[in-house]
C-alpha cells in the first residue's frame, strides 16, 4: 500500500472517531524516520484507546499492520506503520511534548483535501 493511502486511511479513522486538533506533517525531506507524522487530541484515556483501535482497524482491513505499538497505557500513544507514525496525545501531554514545534521545518498537510468528512477542531 502508498504510503499516502495510509495516511488518508488513518487521518478518516482518526477524524471519525473524533479526534481533536488532528494534523499531518511531512517529514520526509528532513528525516529518515518516517515520511509522515499524523497527531491529534484525545480527551480522555480511553479515547486514546478508542483512536488508537479504530486506526488499526481501518488499516489492517486494508492489509496494513503496524510495526510497533507504545503506550497502550498512557497519556501518548504511538503507532508506527513505518512510513506513517500516528501519535494519540492526551491534552497535557501534546501540551508538554509539542511535537509541531519541534518538527516544525517538516510541511503541513492539507488534510482538509484528504477526509472524506468535516475536520474537527
Amino acid at each position: 500500500m502508498e504510503t499516502f493511502d495510509i495516511l488518508k486511511i488513518a487521518a478518516n479513522a482518526l477524524n471519525d472517531k473524533k479526534a481533536m486538533q488532528l494534523e499531518a506533517i511531512r517529514i520526509d525531506e528532513i528525516s529518515d524516520i518516517a515520511d509522515y507524522f499524523v497527531i491529534c487530541t484525545a480527551t480522555s484515556n480511553a479515547h486514546i484507546r478508542a483512536l488508537a483501535d479504530e486506526v488499526e482497524e481501518k488499516l489492517k482491513e486494508a492489509g496494513v499492520e503496524p510495526g510497533h505499538i507504545e503506550g497502550r497505557a498512557s497519556d501518548w500513544l504511538l503507532l508506527d506503520y513505518g512510513t506513517v507514525v500516528i501519535h494519540i496525545f492526551g491534552r497535557q501531554s501534546r501540551e508538554f511534548y509539542s511535537l509541531e514545534h519541534m518538527w516544525q521545518d517538516g510541511e503541513q498537510v492539507d488534510l482538509t483535501q484528504i477526509l472524506t468528512s468535516a475536520l474537527e477542531e
